[in-house]
């Protein structure tokens, strides 16, 4: 017995989700910025090497947030994961931002997941009728 066929959801849940994603990764820009000054202050001094990664890693991240809408752009979110838990190599705050950020991602694909099981499942509304 195959499954019913149901039809798209009268709203695009992948929109609303794209608008989250691309929110939590400006905001994560933000807060990486912020971590400019603790580096200065705590961590040995902000050298231009460690100046110039973070204000690039926070580029990169407000500029990934436009392109939400590419079938590459989780890849991309989770890459940087990796690059801003390597910037713990300047101080112990930005590895912490890294995990507290990995845990906001790892809940975001769970919640990709799951818009996509719902829609599999004719769950979402205007799908049934």
């Amino acid at each position: 017995m195959s499954e019913p066929e149901f039809g798209p959801p009268t709203n695009d849940p992948w929109k609303g989700f794209r608008g989250v994603v691309a929110g939590t990764l400006v905001l994560e820009a933000i807060v990486t910025l912020l971590a400019l000054p603790v580096v200065a202050t705590l961590g040995g001094g902000a050298t231009w090497f460690s100046t110039t990664y973070i204000v690039a890693l926070a580029v990169v991240m407000i500029l990934a947030a436009g392109k939400q809408g590419e079938p590459w752009a989780m890849k991309l979110n989770l890459i940087l994961q990796l690059f801003v838990l390597a910037g713990a190599v300047f101080h112990l705050s930005i590895g912490a931002v890294g995990l507290i950020f990995i845990a906001v991602w790892l809940y975001l694909l769970y919640l990709r997941r799951d818009i996509t099981e719902r829609i599999r499942r004719g769950m979402l509304p205007g799908q049934r009728e």
